[in-house]
């Protein structure tokens, strides 16, 4: 950012998202995005089945999902561009199902940027203030200061074509943040940029939105870029809400078989907990910090990174490696342990394993969780 002029845009986006002040009220942990029983049908196809959710003032949840699971349509049902078959839809305690996306003070930044080629970043970023009517003056200074924000200084007179993708995408941030809405809503916003590009993006959304403290909904398919822009990641699947938490727990305590593998890779057994243990095919290892104590038959699931392999163990430790893949710092291993196959994560300085190796593997209960659903 440049930090010349920083008097400019402090005071102008500050005040814009500094919110209700000297009521002295603690709004910061207000439902400020409502959907209340919320079904979407179209024709025969229930795309949104009975969905509640509350997002908190200042927070960014993100809707992850495989294909066809119904995270856009929430996104176009929040935003005005589509209405809800039933339910209600409320934004900063106001009931907004039946009213147009103008009406809604809210922004969006589009996986296609939506940029005008024939207008300049300036023209492009100013628009909406100029349907609003507002005097090209102001214009003018909001706009240098909404490309301060997003690191484009002196971009005003250039045009689409004369910058890259990840500049494009920051014009499309600038030019929703310029308008100032209660509500943010991202489709995808960086699914067409490279891997570099999506990592200093994804950092630069994630710095201005906890910078002025902006309600946002994010839609993605990457669940990496999910954990990362997150307070709240919220995981669909056929129009229903499987799990919602912060990153951290949806990763380490998911609630059922799908969200276990969904959040990434998971070895799932069968075990027995007694209580101080658990026993799995006759390894027993100390009963983890929040299992429920009392003797009883689960499924339990353990996460590759909490595996790992040694040379001596006990017998009802040996496995066998079956395939090995080179993945830079780690190897991707398979092996063979009482006739089910797990994967693990194995540092590529520490051990260079190959197939048909015997190791000892060893579980860390840290990365073990107990599903409930059987």
């Amino acid at each position: 950012m440049n930090t010349e002029n920083p008097k400019t845009s402090e005071t102008f986006f500050n005040a814009a998202y500094r919110g209700p002040q000297g009521d002295g009220q603690d709004v910061r942990h207000k439902n400020f995005v409502e959907l209340k029983h919320v079904t979407k049908r179209f024709g025969h196809n229930t795309v949104i089945d009975d969905l509640n959710l509350a997002i908190p003032q200042g927070k960014m949840v993100t809707l992850l999902g495989p294909s066809g699971c119904g995270k856009t349509t929430v996104l176009r049902l929040v935003a005005g561009l589509e209405k809800p078959t039933e339910g209600q839809i409320f934004i900063d305690g106001e009931d907004v199902t039946d009213r147009s996306i103008q009406q809604r003070d809210i922004c969006m930044v589009f996986q296609s940027y939506a940029l005008f080629p024939h207008m300049s970043l300036g023209e492009n970023i100013g628009y909406g203030l100029k349907m609003l009517g507002r005097p090209k003056d102001e214009i003018n200074q909001r706009v240098k200061e909404a490309l301060a924000l997003v690191d484009l200084d002196g971009f005003e007179d250039r045009y689409v074509d004369q910058i890259s993708g990840g500049q494009q995408q920051r014009v499309a941030l600038a030019r929703a943040l310029i308008l100032k809405p209660k509500v943010l809503l991202f489709d995808e916003p960086l699914s067409n940029l490279d891997a570099n590009l999506r990592r200093s993006m994804r950092e630069k959304i994630r710095e201005l939105q906890q910078q002025f403290n902006i309600t946002s909904l994010y839609v993605t398919h990457d669940q990496s870029e999910a954990f990362a822009v997150s307070d709240m990641v919220l995981v669909m699947n056929k129009g229903k809400i499987m799990q919602l938490g912060a990153p951290q727990e949806l990763y380490r305590q998911p609630a059922s078989h799908f969200m276990a593998s969904f959040m990434g890779d998971a070895n799932i057994f069968p075990a027995t907990i007694d209580h101080d243990s658990v026993n799995i095919y006759g390894y027993r290892l100390p009963r983890p910090q929040g299992f429920a104590e009392g003797q009883r038959e689960c499924t339990v699931g353990v996460r590759p990174e909490a595996i790992t392999l040694s040379a001596q163990g006990e017998e009802s430790q040996r496995c066998t490696i079956t395939q090995v893949a080179y993945m830079g710092p780690q190897y991707e291993v398979q092996v063979d342990w009482h006739g089910q196959s797990l994967l693990l994560q194995v540092n590529a300085t520490q051990l260079q394993p190959n197939p048909g190796d015997s190791y000892y593997l060893q579980i860390h209960p840290y990365g073990m969780f107990v599903l409930a659903d059987q």
